[in-house]
């Protein structure tokens, strides 16, 4: 049971707190009224890609740690979490867009070091995060677009 609820917590983690964020910024949401760039997808689309690159996350952590418990990079993985986290909230809630430009840049630099990192423990977990990678530089450019047509 305690190995079920480790792998449970694990892989879940980032899914839980992403949804947590999701619900406390859910009321601030106005991406439907806001001008928006080129190729920005209904709003409809961003839970469903969210919650496959949590799982995706989560999964490539519990694959590194099940085969490494003393993982040198810990620190680096939640800290990407919390950076992640907190964009959502400088964005959505206190509508700060060119700050929340600055707090994306440092969430891809931060996405990049974490695939590195993950690519030296475990290469599958690595290709599990060029989603989370993809998305997010998607999410950059949808962030400064937002920034200049707002």
């Amino acid at each position: 049971m305690k190995e079920f609820l480790k792998k449970f917590f694990t892989i879940f983690t980032p899914l839980i707190g992403g949804g947590l964020v999701g619900f406390i910024i859910s009321s601030h949401i106005d991406y439907k009224t806001l001008n928006k760039p080129p190729l920005s997808p209904p709003s409809f689309i961003f839970p469903v890609a969210w919650t496959i690159i949590y799982l995706l996350l989560g999964i490539g952590y519990y694959l590194i740690i099940k085969k490494n418990p003393n993982y040198k990079d810990k620190k680096l993985y939640y800290t990407s979490l919390i950076i992640n986290y907190l964009w959502s909230i400088i964005f959505f809630i206190f509508k700060w867009y060119f700050v929340s430009i600055a707090w994306i840049l440092i969430l891809d630099i931060t996405i990049v070091s974490l695939l590195k990192s993950f690519y030296r423990e475990n290469k599958l977990s690595a290709y599990l995060q060029i989603p989370y990678l993809a998305w997010t530089l998607f999410a950059t450019y949808l962030n400064i677009g937002i920034y200049l047509l707002n």
